[in-house]
């Protein structure tokens, strides 16, 4: 018998490294929205000192339907916003983890292979 392996419906991270990401072998080197509904985003949040809560706010409509909950890549080291720019996430119910970038890849990689509405927002250190 053969065994193959799933072939999921979704983008994945499928490397990272120092300043990038692979999604489905595609490499990207600046701060990205990816979301489990296949789209993959510019975000404009270049810097962690930039961020605001717009830049937030926003990515609770980047899917078709309300995400389940936003996994925020914070770079290279693990960094919290404060929580007043997480307000408008927190008040329309949707769940914010932090984590550094490596972790958060990990982490979408698995909620979105379970076909959670996750959205992944990432920092990328330049």
């Amino acid at each position: 018998m053969k065994l193959h392996a799933d072939k999921p419906d979704t983008l994945a991270i499928t490397a990272y490294g120092e300043g990038w990401v692979a999604v489905n072998g595609q490499r990207h080197t600046g701060s990205l929205v990816l979301t489990s509904e296949g789209q993959v985003l510019p975000w404009e949040g270049a810097r962690f000192e930039d961020l605001t809560a717009t830049h937030f706010e926003r990515l609770a409509d980047t899917m078709n339907e309300t995400p389940e909950l936003v996994v925020f890549g914070s770079g290279s080291r693990l960094r919290f916003v404060r929580p007043a720019l997480l307000q408008g996430l927190m008040a329309r119910r949707i769940g914010v983890e932090t984590m550094d970038t490596p972790a958060a890849c990990r982490t979408y990689n698995i909620l979105a292979g379970e076909g959670r509405r996750v959205v992944l927002a990432l920092l990328m250190d330049t």
